[in-house]
């Protein structure tokens, strides 16, 4: 479930306006009994949700030399893969420019290992990462996105966890780029409609409000 800031992005691969939809403890080392994935996981829904935006780069930096370290301590499981690449991409998305490609890359590199090493790995987050990477990205000749390769990874998300928040959100969002919107729709009520996840609220709210934010727009398009 990669969230790569569009304005940013895509405006500064592009060059083009897009409409896009707590501080972290110092060092880069992980220590403590805290499993190291719900301890990523928590400081990037703090960054995501909390952090204004003009403070989410460093912040993102911060926390993705964290992730790579946690990485190296951990280097046999998929799921710290997944959320590597999850903070680095978000990192990349706040960051901007054509500097972020080579953080994109990398993302796709761990969630491809990932999907190598256990593909239904947090209910098959890696292909949720990786296709919203792939329909995010610019295309050839700048980046690696490719729109087909996208809706084939997010329809293997589905199969894993088809009542998803973030697979659904997701491929909402990407049927809305790409002008389907009836489809949109349903995605994003299926989202909507998802189970809650007990340990992570602050995200559920998060992806909540953005799927109402995108439904609304889409709604737009059809009336």
């Amino acid at each position: 479930m990669i969230d790569m800031d569009r304005r940013k992005v895509v405006s500064g691969w592009l060059g083009v306006a897009v409409a896009a939809m707590s501080g972290l403890p110092g060092g880069a080392a992980w220590a403590g009994p805290e499993d190291p994935v719900a301890a990523l996981q928590s400081e990037w829904e703090q960054i995501k949700y909390r952090q204004p935006a003009d403070r989410q780069e460093r912040a993102f930096e911060a926390l993705a030399k964290k992730a790579a370290a946690v990485r190296e301590a951990f280097r046999d499981r998929a799921d710290v893969d997944i959320w590597y690449a999850i903070v680095v991409s978000s990192y990349a998305g706040a960051k901007g420019g054509l500097g972020a490609l080579s953080l994109v890359r990398d993302a796709r590199a761990a969630l491809e290992q990932a999907i190598a090493r256990d593909p239904k790995a947090l209910e098959g987050s890696a292909y949720t990462s990786l296709g919203s990477l792939y329909y995010q990205v610019p295309g050839w000749p700048i980046g690696f996105g490719d729109k087909d390769k996208a809706r084939e990874l997010l329809g293997r998300a589905l199969a894993i966890n088809p009542r998803g928040i973030d697979p659904n959100f997701f491929m909402g969002d990407f049927l809305y780029r790409t002008g389907d919107y009836e489809g949109a729709k349903r995605s994003l009520e299926l989202a909507l409609q998802a189970p809650p996840r007990p340990a992570r609220p602050l995200a559920d709210e998060g992806r909540r409000r953005e799927a109402e934010a995108l439904l609304a727009l889409v709604r737009q398009k059809l009336n």
